[in-house]
């Protein structure tokens, strides 16, 4: 008689494919909860829990992390920014430079990476080429501008000085030849697209911010205000949001609220008219650049600009008498391009982070680059300067600057119009000029004299 089988399993209608578990089986993995549970065990004592791997790291422990160095580098950059207002212009206007090529770089870098992925060669190589040309123009023409007293009478600068134009065309166009030279077929249309994009950003950048170099140029001031503005509207403009912003301002930035838009520019007045007042307590702010070497706190001495001078003003209306209003006021002109100069910044130069955040959802990058830990690129914190900063200039050209004949302006129309003749008896009648004022003594006339005499032999 054949034995039977013990443990032999069946498998039953509806238990499905899996088969059923001995008792074995189910002890032990009772036995198992109950060891993780740290139930004691027969004896009492309790059995060790086994340790379970670390938890990533939550959504709090990196905002805090992303805060701190946020914070660090937000402090680092105000102090670096501090120091080089002290020290003086030209270390601002050096502060300007590094910001235009890290931005440009960031913007460029946006399109390099298709590129690289297509094998076509110069075209970083062109970028920077454009680039460096770009400045050298933008550059020369501020020097020449405001410097062309020392340029034009210096004896190398002075071909370029008197070329400058020229050369600076004759540069790019080298670019250009070489542009055409290097379009390979297959690729026209995406190197279009390149050249096309890299020459954006050199108007959007380079030539933006080339004038607020010549705001600073202008006075510390000029440059200096419209930037804390900027500055002061962003802050506002979050914490006014954060605290009552109820309706969406646009699209593009769906944080930004109406509330937040309209309160910001109210705190942006007040706080210009605070600032501002306090910054033009000091010449070192107000006057034009008259020497590269002054800083802080040797100060600069100029003739006070009209602006910062009282003038009295009249209404159009007079009050009546019983009221005791004055119908006119004194107050500085100042004052009232700070009121524009604050409007400004609240209600049109947001525009330009806006358009900076186009761009953005248009490549679908979150970040212009990580120029700055903690804050993105330099182009995410400069996108509403640029735009400021040509408001300031075209402004401070049109309504603020005092036209009047200068040093610079006489030497280049004597240099430019005049042979070496005419430019000598200019010189000769202003000596006689100056000698009959007490200025000079005759033997400047006589030595003049002589000078012209070995020109005509």
């Amino acid at each position: 008689m054949p034995k039977s089988r013990t443990n032999v399993q069946f498998q039953h209608r509806g238990s499905g494919s899996r088969p059923r578990r001995s008792s074995s089986q189910a002890l032990s993995d009772v036995s198992e909860s109950t060891s993780e549970n740290n139930t004691p065990s027969r004896n009492g004592a309790p059995i060790s829990k086994r340790s379970d791997p670390l938890p990533p790291s939550s959504d709090f422990e990196k905002k805090k992390q992303t805060f701190i160095t946020r914070f660090i580098w937000s402090i680092a950059m105000i102090l670096g920014f501090i120091a080089c207002l002290l020290s003086g212009h030209i270390y601002i206007i050096v502060l300007l430079t590094v910001i235009q090529v890290v931005s440009f770089k960031e913007v460029v870098s946006i399109i390099d990476v298709p590129s690289k992925a297509r094998s076509l060669r110069f075209t970083k190589s062109l970028n920077w080429y454009f680039l460096g040309t770009a400045m050298y123009f933008l550059y020369g023409e501020s020097l020449i501008y405001y410097f062309k007293h020392i340029v034009l009478v210096d004896r190398i600068l002075s071909p370029f000085a008197t070329h400058h134009r020229f050369i600076s065309f004759m540069l790019y166009i080298c670019g250009f030849v070489f542009f055409v030279g290097s379009l390979k077929n297959g690729h026209y249309r995406f190197q279009f697209q390149q050249f096309g994009w890299t020459h954006i950003a050199l108007y959007l950048i380079c030539v933006q911010g080339h004038f607020s170099i010549n705001n600073v140029f202008e006075g510390m001031i000029w440059f200096l205000v419209p930037a804390a503005l900027v500055i002061c509207n962003d802050i506002f403009a979050y914490l006014c949001g954060i605290t009552f912003g109820r309706t969406q301002l646009i699209k593009l930035s769906p944080k930004k609220t109406v509330e937040g838009f309209l309160g910001a520019w109210v705190c942006t007045i007040v706080f210009g008219f605070f600032f501002s007042n306090w910054l033009k307590q000091s010449t070192y702010f107000t006057c034009p650049v008259n020497d590269l070497g002054a800083n802080y706190f040797t100060g600069l001495d100029c003739v006070v600009n009209p602006a910062f001078i009282e003038q009295r003003y009249h209404l159009p209306f007079d009050f009546p008498t019983w009221t005791n209003i004055p119908s006119s006021f004194m107050m500085e002109p100042f004052e009232i391009h700070i009121l524009f100069l604050s409007t400004f910044a609240s209600l049109v130069a947001p525009f330009g982070g806006f358009f900076a955040s186009g761009i953005k959802r248009t490549f679908k990058i979150k970040d212009f680059g990580d120029s700055i830990p903690g804050h993105g690129g330099m182009t995410d914190r400069m996108d509403c300067q640029f735009i400021m900063g040509s408001l300031m200039y075209f402004y401070y050209q049109g309504f603020i600057a005092t036209h009047k004949a200068s040093v610079g302006s006489v030497i280049e129309m004597a240099i430019t119009g005049l042979t070496a003749e005419e430019q000598l008896d200019v010189i000769r009648r202003l000596s006689t000029h100056l000698v009959n004022q007490g200025a000079l003594g005759g033997q400047v006339l006589e030595y003049l004299q002589g000078q012209s005499l070995t020109v005509k032999r």
